[in-house]
């Protein structure tokens, strides 16, 4: 049974299968979910003691479900005389409205039974499969509705269902006897809602954070999409990955409880439906010409968050940017670090990265002149505790042994960083591309304090240091034999060698010479890493390389993006355009929705790209892929207070037209034809 998902805002969300039931699954989360907790872990539907069989679903709108049913097994004809239609939605609670049918000219009589059951599992319970909790769970069936509970201490989350028509209530569920006259309709209304806290709290903490009443989300979703540019193109795969990318955005924002009502991207289904440093900086980079009003609220929200203190359990330190924040019990009794953890040697320099690109698109040096300490911080974090050697490259080594992310960059699985022979390096680390980040950041951290924070002297000595990073970075990660840049150094300063992705991320920073950047285009667009779809994130060839491999082979939408536009950056249009309609071409193998990732096969081999078996879908940084992706065909890049326009667009793409691009400009339209 195919499982689909519906989410609302980030907070909230619903796994069920093709029938609208919920059931515990070993290969995927199925329930109900808010802010880390599943509050439904059973919701399963019988007719006269007979499962239902779906004939189809409507689920084109992200926050709700239509499931057109019969009651029995499958057969060749269904001949159905009842029919159910069950639609699933998704506001301040979950909302089901039940309707049955009799297409007959005599009454029926039917025993319809909703299983409900909670575990109460936290997501981490999930992916780890932890199936014994420290807690009680109970039940109660209470003034015509049915309470299921969790609590341990003062921690407490609550599930409470109500109908109604009338049923009969008991500890595992609703059962309702009907009659239904000929050609009749019988129809209920069934409403769950998640209630957390602790102690007295258990009402309200929850309820009114996580959404909005149904007739506000659709108005959102509307208001959401006619602020956004309108594209018109000839290339229908775009149009409607696009379409897609918005709407998938819309779906995925996030509003954490102490944003004020602001919303940021979540990083994406079914297990990082949370803030996260990184994704959500990444993903309102590359959304800023769409919607820049994602990136100010991730800068807001992870400069509140900033490192204050020296922390092993959470690897905080001062100056540094988050990496997850987590709100179930595993956090709140210090089972797990996530509250926040701050285990991610990427995320500072990034923050950077994005408060100068976000004041270029938009001219808010309000928000810059707000953010000074955070960025003076951030700063002071790089040179201090990102230098774990002294040497003036930023390493990681998890300081939380028990719990903490054995790799802290984007490729963040235990086997993303090796050798070319397989060998894993010790620790500490220092990746390739966080040392591109590190310089970009100070360079633009250097324009800031400039033009806005009125530090001159600041500004020279960041330049300096860039500029100085830069050399030594040239001398010691350049492969001479392999004419490309290692992956890393390891603990005694030599390449770990892999051919890696990462190297179209140093393209983007700039910090690539200029006489280097033509052999590092030809190895991203070569047949070791380009599989014909996009780059993989490891070259065939290399000893760890499997195109199913997750941050060793599979081709990540996110990291070409990023790769297209670095390319960009160096004058290779025609290499940029290539990824781009790679990727694009792609998109329409998952109906319009590019997953996490996919596999690195070659695509004349498999003639489509194969799906990666556990990828987040949707997920942020794929879903803003497609924006960085038509930023860097069309060629638009801010130059002060004009938007200039320079296209590269694949010939297979044709006419793109993308009108009212928001910016300090007020709008401005972009045009390209296809030549590459």
């Amino acid at each position: 049974m195919t499982e689909r998902v519906r989410i609302l805002d980030g907070n909230t969300f619903v796994v069920s299968d093709e029938r609208g039931d919920m059931e515990v699954s070993p290969t995927f989360p199925a329930g109900f979910f808010s802010y880390d907790t599943r509050f439904l872990s059973t919701w399963r539907l019988t007719v006269n003691g007979e499962r239902l069989q779906s004939l189809s679903v409507d689920n084109l709108q992200y926050f709700e479900a239509r499931f057109f049913l019969v009651p029995g097994e499958p057969t060749h004809y269904v001949d159905a005389k009842v029919s159910v239609i069950r639609k699933q939605e998704i506001g301040r609670s979950l909302e089901e409205q039940l309707s049955i049918f009799n297409h007959t000219g005599k009454p029926v009589d039917l025993t319809i039974r909703l299983d409900v059951g909670s575990d109460f599992a936290d997501i981490f319970e999930i992916k780890n499969v932890r199936k014994h909790k420290a807690g009680k769970r109970y039940a109660v069936v209470e003034d015509g509705r049915l309470r299921l509970g969790y609590e341990r201490d003062t921690f407490r989350r609550e599930t409470l269902i109500s109908s109604t028509a009338p049923a009969q209530i008991d500890e595992d569920g609703l059962t309702f006897s009907v009659r239904i006259e000929p050609h009749g309709t019988w129809q209920t209304s069934l409403h769950v809602e998640a209630l957390g806290g602790r102690g007295r709290e258990i009402r309200t903490s929850l309820q009114g954070q996580r959404g909005r009443p149904r007739p506000e989300v659709r108005r959102d979703q509307d208001e959401w999409l006619s602020r956004t540019p309108r594209l018109e193109c000839d290339y229908e795969p775009l149009a409607m990955t696009y379409r897609r990318s918005l709407v998938d955005l819309a779906a995925l924002r996030y509003t954490p409880l102490i944003s004020g009502g602001r919303t940021m991207p979540a990083a994406g289904l079914p297990w990082f439906m949370t803030l996260f440093g990184r994704d959500s900086i990444f993903t309102s980079l590359q959304a800023l010409p769409f919607t820049p009003e994602l990136a100010a609220t991730t800068l807001r929200l992870l400069g509140s968050m900033q490192g204050s203190k020296l922390d092993d359990f959470r690897e905080e330190e001062p100056g540094k940017i988050m990496h997850e924040l987590r709100l179930g019990e595993s956090a709140a009794f210090e089972e797990q670090p996530h509250s926040p953890y701050y285990g991610s040697v990427d995320s500072t320099p990034l923050f950077l990265i994005l408060l100068d690109e976000y004041e270029r698109w938009t001219g808010d040096g309000a928000l810059v002149r707000q953010s000074e300490d955070f960025a003076r911080a951030a700063l002071g974090w790089i040179d201090e505790y990102g230098d774990l050697m002294g040497n003036g490259y930023v390493w990681y080594k998890r300081r939380n042994e028990a719990t903490g992310l054995v790799n802290q960059c984007w490729k963040d699985s235990w086997d993303s960083i090796s050798y070319r022979d397989g060998r894993l390096p010790d620790f500490p680390r220092a990746t390739c591309e966080v040392q591109g980040y590190a310089y970009d950041a100070k360079l633009r951290a250097a324009r800031l304090a400039r033009n806005f924070w009125d530090d001159p002297a600041l500004a020279d000595r960041l330049e300096r240091e860039a500029e100085n990073l830069k050399h030594r970075f040239n001398r010691d990660f350049w492969i001479e034999d392999g004419q490309y840049y290692a992956l890393a150094l390891d603990t005694e300063g030599e390449p770990v060698d892999a051919l890696s992705s990462n190297i179209g991320h140093l393209l983007w920073s700039g910090i690539v010479e200029d006489s280097r950047a033509e052999q590092v285009a030809t190895h991203l667009v070569g047949p070791r890493l380009f599989s014909g779809w996009g780059v993989r994130t490891l070259a065939e060839g290399d000893e760890r390389y499997n195109p199913v491999g997750y941050h060793v082979g599979t081709v990540w939408p996110f990291d070409n993006s990023l790769i297209a536009l670095g390319l960009r950056r160096y004058g290779f249009k025609e290499e940029a355009a290539h990824i781009a309609h790679g990727i694009i071409d792609a998109a329409q193998y998952f109906q319009g929705r590019l997953p996490e990732a996919f596999g690195g096969y070659d695509r004349e081999l498999t003639q489509y790209p194969v799906e990666y078996p556990t990828a987040c879908s949707p997920q942020a940084w794929s879903s803003g892929a497609t924006l960085l992706l038509l930023r860097t065909m069309l060629g638009m890049e801010p130059h002060g207070e004009h938007l200039l326009v320079d296209p590269a667009v694949p010939e297979e793409i044709g006419r793109i037209e993308l009108l009212d691009i928001p910016g300090r400009w007020g709008v401005a339209d972009a045009f390209g034809r296809g030549r590459y």
